[in-house]
């Protein structure tokens, strides 16, 4: 098979100089005030600009004079980067971060000569705020299928060594995905916290949440440079189709023909799918052993019960969300490939799905005994209701994942549907008096005031408790309220059961 074309050459070139480029501006600037970085960062984007754009610049000069300006504004650019290494007055320190992309963006549009007006005309501006904000976001899965070009295997390649490349790169697609997945764990739980402390990389406190931006800063400079020069490039992209990467010049070059939809190589989805798995598997065996034990009061040591029961719920059930999308990109996105490596992916995805049951089932006995210390509310109510639907959720996911076709997004839909007429009949206010009243005959503590915040719905409830305990005069406040409430809709049109039965 012949050679890509040298300039498509190029752009994996321009993509690995971005990635550098990005690691080099989080090493500048992450947890670091601007210095000397300033220039040194300048440098390091002309050096890719200017290589990007090699034989785009000269030709045919639109308006006399854009390119002689564009030349002309590397003076003001130098001057503004060399004063943070020069000077420290915060008010043009912080204005030169606005002043320094405009004065950016205005040269590169004009040698490259990347608007439909010369600079004097308003419109330019318009077109360099668009070319600023708006247009790198539009070709963000153009590096993403640069590299998935890059990964696919080729006519005569030697299959080894395109396996090791597959699997590179599910490893890079891994490790932001990892970074994400081991910082919400480590919030949810002490244990697991501890436990990544023990591991000689860093990966606690302070310097684990740098490490964090600085993958999420470098990857972002990477990103937006290469995309913003890509832009510049090529000002009018065909339609892309719905993943994006279709109808881009780079895309027929080998061919000629429209391009298969982006897809992952199993291998490489694999690979991602097992580090993600690793983590929860370790995740899941803390939970068998510190928090099901928790329920029956084996706390871990040093922490307190209130402060265990109030940690993690949240993020555990964010990660269950988290690994829906995960489950639908492995479900939809990912090539068929042998029937091994289907037997695999399906293995792989259930194990995720179990896994995720784990968590669900963790956040849920989190929640229950955050109630059991602070009493029940509307919203942790709510919040239970919202995890056992993903836990059915993620059952049928199972059965998506190993028997028939059916469509996941008409069955999570009509279940969302379901679910929520549930709720609406489960009679909330009931329950969280029913509730309330039984951890008060077990501990003597009752948050009468959040009674007070109940519809009609809970009054007879509240009304059979208040009999057999007078004592508590505050909720007699509470049940003359509610029947006020009550007798002051009189009229037809405004009748309902709860509101009758409290004028009894």
């Amino acid at each position: 098979m012949r050679d890509p074309a040298p300039w498509q050459k190029r752009y994996v070139t321009m993509w690995l100089m971005a990635l550098f480029l990005g690691l080099i501006g989080q090493y500048l600037f992450v947890a670091r005030p601007a210095g000397v970085s300033m220039m040194l960062f300048a440098l390091g984007f002309y050096t890719l600009f200017f290589y990007s754009i090699k034989g785009r610049i000269g030709g045919f000069d639109k308006w006399r004079g854009q390119s002689k300006l564009g030349w002309l504004l590397l003076i003001p650019i130098a001057l503004l980067s060399l004063s943070y290494a020069l000077f420290a007055n915060e008010v043009f320190r912080a204005l030169n971060w606005i002043a320094l992309p405009i004065l950016v963006v205005t040269q590169t549009m004009l040698l490259t000569r990347g608007a439909s007006q010369p600079w004097n005309r308003i419109v330019f501006y318009f077109e360099l705020l668009k070319q600023w904000l708006i247009t790198p976001f539009v070709h963000l899965s153009i590096p993403f299928g640069i590299t998935a070009d890059w990964v696919r295997s080729e006519e005569g390649t030697a299959k080894p060594n395109s396996n090791a490349r597959k699997i590179g790169f599910g490893l890079i697609l891994a490790a932001p995905l990892l970074i994400i997945v081991l910082t919400l764990l480590a919030s949810a739980d002490g244990i697991f916290m501890s436990w990544l402390n023990v591991i000689p990389t860093g990966l606690n406190g302070e310097v684990f949440g740098t490490a964090v931006m600085r993958v999420l800063a470098g990857a972002f400079i990477a990103l937006y440079t290469f995309c913003y020069i890509w832009g510049l490039l090529f000002r009018k992209p065909k339609q892309p189709d719905a993943i994006g990467f279709q109808n881009d010049p780079v895309w027929h070059v080998k061919t000629g023909k429209p391009s298969e939809p982006a897809a992952l190589d199993p291998i490489t989805a694999i690979t991602v799918l097992i580090c993600v798995n690793i983590v929860y598997m370790v995740f899941a065996a803390i939970q068998f052993t510190y928090l099901f034990g928790a329920a029956e009061g084996l706390l871990p040591d040093g922490t307190a019960y209130a402060e265990y029961a109030r940690r993690g719920f949240a993020e555990l059930v964010l990660i269950a969300i988290l690994n829906i999308a995960i489950l639908l990109v492995g479900l939809h996105f990912i090539k068929s490939g042998g029937v091994w490596l289907q037997r695999i992916r399906k293995v792989l995805l259930s194990l995720l799905m179990g896994c995720t049951l784990v968590m669900l089932i963790s956040a849920y006995s989190r929640l229950s005994l955050y109630e059991e210390a602070y009493g029940y509310t509307t919203l942790r109510l709510l919040v239970h209701g919202f995890m056992i639907f993903l836990a059915v959720l993620m059952i049928v996911s199972l059965g998506r994942i190993w028997y028939g076709r059916f469509s996941l997004a008409k069955v999570y839909i009509v279940l969302a549907i379901i679910a929520y007429v549930i709720m609406n009949y489960a009679n909330l206010d009931v329950r969280i008096a029913t509730n309330n009243i039984e951890r008060y005959e077990r501990t003597g503590v009752i948050d009468v005031s959040y009674l007070g915040m109940l519809s009609a719905d809970a009054g007879p409830t509240l009304i059979k408790f208040y009999k057999e305990n007078p004592e508590l005069t505050e909720l007699e406040e509470v049940i003359k309220q509610l029947r006020l409430e009550a007798r002051e809709r009189n009229h037809w049109q405004s009748w309902s059961l709860a509101k009758e039965r409290m004028k009894e």
